[in-house]
């Protein structure tokens, strides 16, 4: 699709044919889905394009550097249908991303996108984050699930001891960041701009405040 591969190149994002075509076979499957979940209120194909995928994908350079892309563990907290774990297990496969969400067919969906799709350390959990038992992460995620504080109280006991939160937004939050604890570090909030998407979005990096020596 032109628009797809537009907006890939606009982010300076490589894919081959294959992860081109695992994008949008993603996407149909969502559309599949939708008949019976309520996975997105957004129908059209060329809109999903956009504020679907390119939106979710739009993190990944940020991510890489600050990050980078060796072997990350990475939990998609509240991921409804995938979003953003699903579409960036596609483009890094490297990457072994687990998606929580607390609505079973959610996680079902999820994990038949990755079996679907030959996304092999693609996974999901049904689960409240909180109760959710697993091997900590270096990167946690959330697109669209709580207020900042509600996040990483959440899920502090999942972050590795050097890992960091990624809060995706649209304006910054200024409010949700004045409410966090001492004990939260909000250490960069960088503007996003998403191809063919006229709207605003920035991501929040946070991680545990560091005690002073």
């Amino acid at each position: 699709m032109p628009r797809l591969r537009a907006g890939l190149r606009q982010l300076s994002l490589s894919a081959d044919a294959k992860q081109e075509q695992q994008l949008l076979a993603y996407l149909d499957l969502i559309i599949a889905w939708n008949r019976w979940i309520n996975l997105t209120a957004v129908r059209d194909p060329q809109q999903m394009v956009v504020g679907h995928l390119l939106d979710c994908l739009a993190a990944l350079p940020a991510i890489d550097r600050r990050c980078g892309r060796n072997e990350l563990r990475v939990l998609d907290v509240g991921s409804g249908a995938g979003l953003p774990g699903a579409a960036w297990a596609v483009l890094r496969p490297e990457w072994s991303i687990t998606c929580v969400d607390a609505v079973a067919k959610k996680a079902g969906f999820v994990r038949q996108v990755a079996a679907e799709l030959g996304l092999r350390r693609l996974h999901a959990e049904h689960a409240r984050v909180e109760a959710l038992r697993a091997a900590p992460f270096d990167l946690i995620v959330s697109r669209a699930f709580a207020a900042l504080p509600e996040f990483v109280a959440l899920t502090a006991g999942l972050l590795a001891a050097d890992g960091c939160w990624l809060a995706m937004k649209g304006r910054v939050p200024h409010q949700e960041i004045s409410a966090l604890p001492a004990t939260i570090d909000v250490f960069h909030v960088e503007q996003l701009q998403v191809p063919q998407l006229d709207a605003s979005r920035c991501l929040v990096w946070m991680r545990p405040r560091r005690e002073q020596l």
